[in-house]
């Protein structure tokens, strides 16, 4: 039976606080409509006080703005979709004084100048026409601390300190391990053109600074979100 929230309750709040306590979504390991439909009940975002609430609604409200979704709009109104006819009389040019064609010269060779000028407008045009497709994904990462002193604010801290471009960290929560070791589990959204998730983990996670507390990292998930076109 699918779970019932009415988050404009405080009953409702804390019902959905306790259910996202142990989970990084409202059903599943990615991002799917029944976080949509959650998150389209919220008017305003929720309080800092329901901690599990208010870190799903900024993952999603990120999510959102990371595929282009950013405003509500104002609306707008189409009046016609036919395209009025436009005459096809020429009027007829004025003939030019006799004299005046000798001044136009309609042949003459270009200069090195204007040679260059229609080169740059010519390769400016293609940049800005050219695209490619490009892909985006959500991963689900699994980092390992040293043992069970590893401070995992600290961490957490140096997971989320690591900035590129493409890359946008999510939701996390602790998971046991045993022995008295926990693990950390972080979502994070990435472009694919842009991001390697092995690069990352190898190049920046299990590096200094950071391999003062990471042990290792794994990919639990890895699923493809949906795919775009990208200027170049």
């Amino acid at each position: 039976m699918a779970a019932t929230f009415n988050v404009n309750a405080e009953a409702g709040l804390q019902k959905l606080d306790g259910y996202l306590l142990s989970r990084s979504y409202i059903s599943g390991y990615q991002a799917s409509k029944d976080d949509l439909a959650v998150y389209s009940e919220f008017s305003v975002a929720p309080p800092s006080t329901c901690t599990n609430v208010a870190r799903w609604y900024n993952h999603i409200d990120a999510l959102l703005k990371l595929s282009g979704v950013t405003a509500a709009g104002q609306g707008v109104k189409v009046l016609s979709s036919v395209v009025p006819e436009t005459s096809t009389d020429v009027a007829e040019a004025p003939a030019a004084d006799d004299d005046d064609d000798s001044d136009v010269d309609l042949f003459g060779e270009e200069t090195e100048e204007e040679k260059k000028a229609a080169e740059e407008r010519a390769a400016k045009a293609k940049a800005s026409t050219k695209k490619k497709e490009s892909g985006k994904s959500s991963v689900l990462l699994d980092v390992k601390p040293w043992d069970d002193e590893t401070d995992m604010v600290k961490l957490e801290e140096a997971v989320r300190s690591i900035k590129m471009e493409g890359l946008l960290w999510g939701a996390s929560k602790l998971m046991p391990v045993g022995y008295g070791i926990k693990k950390l589990q972080i979502m994070m959204t990435i472009i694919d053109d842009l991001v390697s998730v092995d690069t990352l983990i190898e190049d920046h996670l299990c590096v200094e600074p950071a391999n003062e507390y990471i042990q290792s990292c794994d990919i639990v998930a890895f699923n493809k979100i949906c795919k775009f076109l990208v200027p170049v």
